[in-house]
């Protein structure tokens, strides 16, 4: 029997995740959207696809939730997108609504599931996650770091022409604006950038990386980002479903690590089959940690604006 993955929301982020799932053959995926037919649609269009991508597994589309019944993972990526001019945290209370329904019904449908939380604002919408479905916090995660160093990686290998492949990143914090890029822990073939690269440019593509997403929405006018949000999240439901404990900045719950406690914020973490089995706890500059804890701080005074 095939593991089930559901992606809650048929949008871009849920339709492309379905697709880099299916082609990554590890599980049946069924995506739900409240929108008549068109979970439907684009499932039937995705399996279709199999015989020429070559995966076997099933998409399927539901507009009940009920069918989420079984998963073993649920990803939320359901939510407004941003406008240009918007915030991550301007879509909280819209968001937050949609997001606690989706939690009541994957802890009604699914108890036993693993949840990775795409929604945004990101790290706020992972511990609402938690919250509702009253899930362990191994258990419930987001996706944050892993899509911000994706996009570090990228701007590194531009900068560098050098394959993407070789160049390997850190981002901390919250995923916004607030996010903390990590330049002496990012490399390329083992080599670190400052080697590299002259350091004001160094410093101009961390910033790059810290706006990755409101440049994206800038250019297209009326929707985010949804091809690397896919991407990244797969990566994520790989390292669980396969039990890969890929050692991957995931938006995890602290319990007093790095001075911070009872948030979500981005971190390096173990994510295996257990979700997230370790919180690696790097050795940071006082700046470093002063501005993971700021972001953390941030995030906390928004919690507040949604009853936490």
């Amino acid at each position: 029997m095939n593991k089930k993955i559901a992606v809650i929301g048929a949008g871009n982020v849920g339709a492309s995740t379905a697709l880099y799932l299916a082609e990554a053959n590890i599980a049946d995926v069924v995506m739900i959207d409240i929108i008549e037919g068109m979970p439907q649609g684009k499932g039937l269009d995705l399996t279709q696809a199999g015989p020429v991508r070559g995966y076997n597994c099933t998409v399927t589309g539901s507009n009940k939730y009920a069918d989420i019944r079984g998963a073993d993972l649920v990803i939320m990526t359901a939510g407004l997108a941003r406008k240009p001019g918007m915030s991550r945290e301007d879509l909280l209370n819209m968001n937050a609504e949609i997001v606690g329904s989706a939690a009541k019904n994957i802890k009604k449908y699914a108890p036993k599931a693993y949840v990775i939380v795409v929604s945004n604002p990101l790290d706020i919408m992972t511990y609402h996650m938690r919250k509702v479905t009253g899930f362990p916090t191994n258990r419930v995660c987001g996706q944050a770091g892993i899509l911000d160093s994706t996009r570090f990686r990228a701007f590194v290998a531009m900068e560098l022409n050098v394959a993407m492949a070789e160049v390997q990143a850190m981002v901390m914090g919250g995923h916004g604006d607030t996010m903390v890029p990590l330049p002496r822990y990012t490399t390329v073939g083992g080599i670190p950038i400052n080697e590299l690269i002259p350091k004001d440019r160094v410093k101009a593509i961390s910033e790059r990386t810290r706006f990755g997403g409101g440049e994206i929405v800038k250019l297209l006018k009326s929707g985010s980002a949804y091809y690397a949000p896919a991407a990244a999240v797969t990566d994520m439901a790989r390292s669980v479903l396969l039990d890969e404990k890929r050692v991957l900045p995931c938006s995890a719950y602290l319990t007093g690590q790095y001075g911070i406690k009872d948030i979500y914020i981005g971190v390096p973490i173990v994510l295996g089959a257990k979700g997230v089995e370790k919180i690696i706890e790097l050795k940071l500059s006082k700046k470093e940690l002063a501005d993971l804890q700021a972001s953390a701080k941030k995030y906390k005074g928004v919690l507040k604006e949604i009853g936490y």
